[in-house]
C-alpha cells in the first residue's frame, strides 16, 4: 500500500511536511502545493523552498504544476528537474477554485478535452521524465469522464491520481464512486484513489469497494487528524501528547521563518479551522484561538484546549 500527502495551498508546505514527517507514520510521497507556470518565470523564494532537495531531506517530494500552456508546463518541469533533481512532477487538473478555473487551469481545463489532448500530447512527447496528473471527473457533468477517459489511455501517465468529484461539486456532498469504478475497470496504468478519507472506517470502505487500489491520497481528512494514517497502517492513534509536539513543532518553525505575530498566526489559524474539529467540545476554543490576535493570547487557547479536552474517538 502506499499513501500520499495531498498538495494543500498555504498548508501542506514544506514546513508542514517536514513535522508530519517527524512525528507521524512517513508517507510513501508528498505532492507540493501547485507551482504556477508561467512564460520566463523562475521560481519564487518559497517555491525554491518547497521543491530544494535541503528543505525536504528525506522525502520523496513531487512538484505540482498549474497551468494550460503545454511549453510553460514544459519549461517549469524541465528546470525542476535539472536544478532540483526532481524526477516526477504533477500536473494539476483538480483544483476547482473559481480563480483558476476561471482562467481554464486545475479541473477548468477538463471543460476543453481537445486542448487538453493536445497539451498531454506535447508535453509527453517532449519530456523525459514522469509525469503523474491529479485530476476531477469533469467541470460541470459527470459524462465528461468518459472523454477524459478516453484521453488519459492514450498517454503514458505515470499515476492518475483520481478525486472523483466535478469541478462544481467542490467539496460537497459524497464521490461519485461509480466514476472512479469506471476508471479501475478501464484503465491500464496505476491509479490512486482521493477524497473524503476521513477516517479508518472511510479507508476500509474505499479498499473493499476497491480491492486493487493500493494508493491513497490524503487532504482534508490528514490535516484535521495528523494521525490519521498512522491509524491506518499501524493500528494505534498516536494521542494527544504526539499532536502537541507536532503543533509545538510547526509554531517554532512559523516563528523563526515569518516575519510578525500576525502571519504566524495566520499559519497557525488555518490549521486549526481543521484540526479542532478533532477534539471533545472544541467550539469554546476554536472560537478564543480564531479570535486571538497575539501570539500569547493564541498559545493560551492551544494550552486549554489540549489540557481541556480529550481526542474525539
Amino acid at each position: 500500500m502506499k499513501d500520499y500527502m495531498a498538495p494543500m495551498e498555504g498548508v501542506t508546505n514544506f514546513v508542514y511536511r517536514r513535522a508530519y514527517h517527524r512525528f507521524y507514520h512517513p508517507m510513501d510521497k508528498y505532492f507540493t502545493p501547485f507551482i504556477s507556470a508561467k512564460p520566463k518565470k523562475n521560481l519564487s523564494f518559497q517555491e525554491i523552498c518547497e521543491v530544494s532537495p535541503e528543505r525536504n531531506e528525506g522525502m520523496y517530494v513531487v512538484p505540482q504544476i498549474l497551468t494550460c500552456n503545454a511549453e510553460d508546463f514544459i519549461r517549469t518541469a524541465q528546470l525542476l528537474k535539472e536544478d532540483y533533481g526532481h524526477e516526477e512532477v504533477n500536473l494539476n487538473l483538480g483544483c476547482p477554485s473559481g480563480t483558476v478555473t476561471a482562467k481554464g487551469k486545475g479541473a477548468g481545463f477538463l471543460a476543453e478535452p481537445q486542448k487538453l489532448d493536445a497539451f498531454l500530447d506535447e508535453i509527453f512527447s517532449k519530456l523525459d521524465m514522469k509525469i503523474s496528473i491529479k485530476t476531477r471527473i469533469g467541470t460541470h457533468y459527470e459524462e465528461d469522464w468518459d472523454y477524459l477517459l478516453a484521453i488519459y489511455e492514450k498517454y503514458p501517465i505515470h499515476e492518475l491520481i483520481i478525486h472523483p468529484r466535478i469541478q462544481t461539486d467542490m467539496y460537497r456532498g459524497v464521490p461519485r464512486l461509480g466514476a472512479y469504478e469506471k476508471a479501475v475497470s478501464r484503465l491500464k496504468m496505476p491509479l490512486c484513489y482521493n477524497g473524503n478519507l476521513f477516517s479508518t472506517a472511510d479507508y476500509k470502505r474505499i479498499t473493499q469497494r476497491f480491492p486493487d487500489t493500493d494508493c491513497f491520497m490524503y487532504g482534508r481528512g490528514l490535516i484535521t487528524n495528523p494521525g490519521l494514517v498512522s491509524e491506518i497502517r499501524d493500528g494505534v492513534q498516536p494521542g494527544k501528547a504526539v499532536l502537541c509536539q507536532f503543533h509545538d513543532c510547526l509554531l517554532e518553525e512559523y516563528k523563526e521563518l515569518l516575519s510578525g505575530e500576525r502571519n504566524v498566526l495566520f499559519r497557525m489559524k488555518e490549521l486549526w479551522s481543521y484540526m479542532a474539529v478533532s477534539f471533545t467540545n472544541y467550539e469554546k476554543y476554536a472560537k478564543k484561538i480564531k479570535k486571538s490576535q497575539h501570539l500569547s493570547d493564541y498559545q493560551a487557547a492551544v494550552s486549554s484546549l489540549f489540557a481541556e479536552q480529550e481526542l474525539a474517538d
